[in-house]
């Protein structure tokens, strides 16, 4: 059997960047900072240019070159002007841009088949001069530059894989994991990439790490790690806590039976339909759908606002009696949908339910709940007492889950983009129109159990 240390030295000859490349992508660095320099120059603007992220500390990735160029403000400007300047300056030298809101603007694009994002931000020695959250970034170079071994940087490079092979990787809101950052702060608190997951094997939630000795805040996380450069920040608050579960879990068995799969996993061999449609109707439990289009909007965006609105339908689901044993969602970008997928119960609910009332000895309470339910158009039977509580049975309002969401779903808050969506056209449907080819790669997903190290 492979052993641990030879899975490494594959998987590092695999994503270590070539002299070619780093050749190639520093050409590209010194032709995007003269472009830049020019337009700042023309400009007559007092801003800096500094390349940050994975490329400045060589910690990236060979099929991951990504380019971060931050423009550097005086604290004079206001944070209108610099996040005008950087759009303005990215939309006339990147192709295919993408305007993203933070605290202010930026912009993402293409400059020679690179993914380059430009992004404004004040010049400041320490965090506590912050006037921004990006303003800490240039720090992050400095300190991971600073204190990071050379050897270490493979280390980096081998711990961002696995998180990529595992779906962990990217701390951005579709992903809800582990950033660049946060990979290289791990590996300088252990050393090494089979040190941190040999650590990793016994983390559970609500673990707080750090670097130092310093007192800080506590955060309400799976997992904190505080910001050398800022004791007041959590590096980790990115990461869900079923991305740190499932971490702890792909730890745990890379350990116990180290595979290359782990960093890069087999794609898995589809389900057919027809697989996949016996499979459901054969369970006990059914699956609903909610189908809208989806708002144009960016990713950062997006899977915040689904989120937000698959919380709010399980909870009032529940408050109608629903049960909801699963909830997961799937963006077909090719088609512009959103799909919200509903596990729940396949018998429907039953046609009344027992409300609980006051205890019988509430003198008024107990008055008003039998004034409130007699002779109710609702009412089932009149209010009764059962171990000195009162009770009465309702009429249940909506026995089948999809004739509630049919109703109910538009008058939900699901945040702002979908609720527009949601007001102008909505399906609510059954499994029948969920298992299409669209959703046959997140069906088998879904179905096969499997981990993704395992096919």
């Amino acid at each position: 059997m492979i052993s641990e240390k030879q899975i490494e030295q594959k998987v590092i000859e695999k994503i270590i960047p070539s002299g070619e490349d780093k050749k190639l992508l520093q050409n590209v660095v010194d032709k995007l900072l003269e472009i830049v320099n020019k337009e700042i120059d023309s400009r007559n603007i007092p801003a800096s240019l500094e390349i940050v992220g994975s490329i400045a500390k060589d910690t990236f990735l060979r099929n991951n070159l990504d380019i971060d160029l931050f423009l550097v403000f005086p604290t004079s400007f206001s944070k209108e002007d610099i996040g005008k300047i950087a759009l303005d300056i990215g939309r006339k030298i990147l192709n295919n841009t993408e305007e993203c809101y933070a605290e202010h603007p930026y912009i993402r694009g293409f400059f020679k088949d690179f993914k380059v994002e430009i992004v404004p931000c004040y010049r400041i020695e320490n965090a506590s001069q912050k006037l921004s959250a990006v303003d800490r970034t240039p720090l992050h170079t400095s300190y991971v530059k600073k204190n990071l071994e050379e050897y270490q940087k493979n280390q980096v490079r081998l711990f961002k894989q696995f998180l990529k092979g595992i779906g962990c990787y990217g701390a951005e809101a579709e992903i809800e994991g582990f950033s660049g950052y946060l990979c290289e702060i791990l590996i300088l608190k252990f050393q090494t990439f089979q040190k941190l997951i040999m650590a990793a094997k016994d983390w559970k939630p609500g673990l707080k790490l750090s670097l130092g000795n310093t007192q800080s805040p506590d955060f309400d996380t799976p997992l904190t790690f505080i910001d050398p450069v800022d004791n007041e920040r959590n590096v980790a608050s990115a990461v869900s806590i079923d991305k740190f579960n499932f971490f702890v879990k792909a730890s745990n068995e890379f350990l116990n039976k180290p595979k290359i799969t782990y960093f890069f996993p087999n794609k898995p061999k589809l389900w057919s339909l027809q697989k996949i449609q016996s499979f459901i109707y054969n369970q006990d439990s059914l699956y609903v759908g909610i189908i809208f289009s989806k708002p144009d909007i960016i990713a950062e965006n997006l899977h915040p606002q689904i989120r937000k609105g698959m919380r709010s339908i399980e909870l009032s689901c529940k408050l109608y009696g629903f049960n909801i044993l699963d909830k997961q969602y799937f963006v077909d970008e090719k088609n512009k949908t959103v799909y919200i997928i509903l596990k729940t119960l396949k018998s429907p609910l039953s046609e009344k339910y027992s409300h609980m009332g006051p205890p019988v000895d509430l003198g008024d309470n107990s008055l008003d709940f039998k004034k409130k339910w007699t002779g109710n158009e609702n009412t089932i039977n009149p209010p009764y007492e059962k171990d000195g509580r009162l009770y009465v049975d309702v009429k249940r309002r909506y026995t089948d889950i999809k004739d509630f969401l049919v109703e109910n779903i538009s008058e939900l808050s699901m945040g702002k983009d979908i609720d527009k969506k949601i007001q102008n056209r909505y399906e609510v449907v059954d499994a029948k129109k969920l298992v299409v080819k669209d959703l046959q790669e997140f069906w088998t997903r879904c179905l096969d159990g499997r981990m993704p190290w395992e096919w």
